[in-house]
């Protein structure tokens, strides 16, 4: 029998560079759609039991987006914002009963297409990985997370930009924010995770060093067009976004 699957989408952010303050990020629109609908497709898609979608900034626009009585979508709020560990662990508790795997996406990642998500879960699962994480190749990782990788392909640790060493800091590899958890191993590491650096955020990238001390296994799958990972951070961004989602005829696929 397949596992279940729920997905975490962390729509709280305020989106200080759309040089907007009255709208909260993900609502952006691309070809008439806020950009975190194109997220919520994806999750649907995927046969999600459950979709959670984390809000906070102008959190009433999100919720009366989706609202609308859909039984499979709920929200949980981030109204204090700590971080993406933070973020996810407001869901520990709608989530206490579920048995499966847990998809972590972003709501200002709509360009990620179901097929390579469908070949991020598989991996996950074929491999018995306690996290999976799809990473990207990009020309200039500057300011990303480095992926590094053991001999046998796993993962030994992400190398962000201000720890990584210069031979790490060569690599392309980088961590695109996207991840899928057994879910029991996720709530039990994010209770363990501190905000112990300069911004006092909870960073879910951390669960994995904790994952790694336990000398349990994380994978990472490579996305194959780094143009799927890429969040939307401003207006130019943005307009990029569309473009390309016009070029694949105005949706993600």
């Amino acid at each position: 029998m397949e596992k279940r699957l729920a997905v975490v989408i962390l729509a709280a952010g305020k989106g200080t560079r759309m040089k907007n303050s009255e709208k909260s990020k993900v609502m952006f629109e691309i070809e008439g759609r806020p950009m975190v609908a194109y997220v919520v497709d994806l999750a649907r898609n995927l046969g999600a039991e459950r979709i959670l979608l984390v809000v906070g900034w102008k959190k009433e626009s999100v919720i009366a987006y989706f609202g609308g009585g859909d039984p499979q979508i709920s929200f949980v709020s981030q109204d204090i914002q700590l971080g993406t560990g933070h973020a996810v662990q407001q869901t520990g508790g709608a989530l206490s009963d579920f048995d499966g795997d847990v998809l972590v996406l972003s709501g200002d990642v709509p360009l990620l297409t179901e097929k390579t998500v469908r070949a991020l879960i598989g991996y996950h699962r074929a491999t018995g990985a306690v996290a999976t994480i799809l990473t990207a190749e990009v020309p200039d990782p500057t300011g990303y997370g480095r992926i590094v990788r053991n001999k046998d392909e796993s993962v030994l640790r992400i190398a962000e930009e201000k720890d990584a060493g210069a031979g790490e800091k060569k690599i392309g590899e980088i961590n695109s924010g996207i991840y899928v958890f057994s879910r029991k191993e996720l709530f039990e590491a994010l209770g363990q995770i501190t905000p112990e650096n300069t911004q006092k955020e909870y960073y879910l990238p951390d669960v994995l060093e904790i994952f790694r001390r336990k000398d349990l296994l994380i994978s990472a799958v490579k996305c194959l067009d780094p143009a799927e990972v890429a969040g939307i951070n401003d207006s130019e961004q943005l307009e990029s976004a569309r473009r390309v989602m016009l070029g694949r005829g105005g949706a993600a696929v």
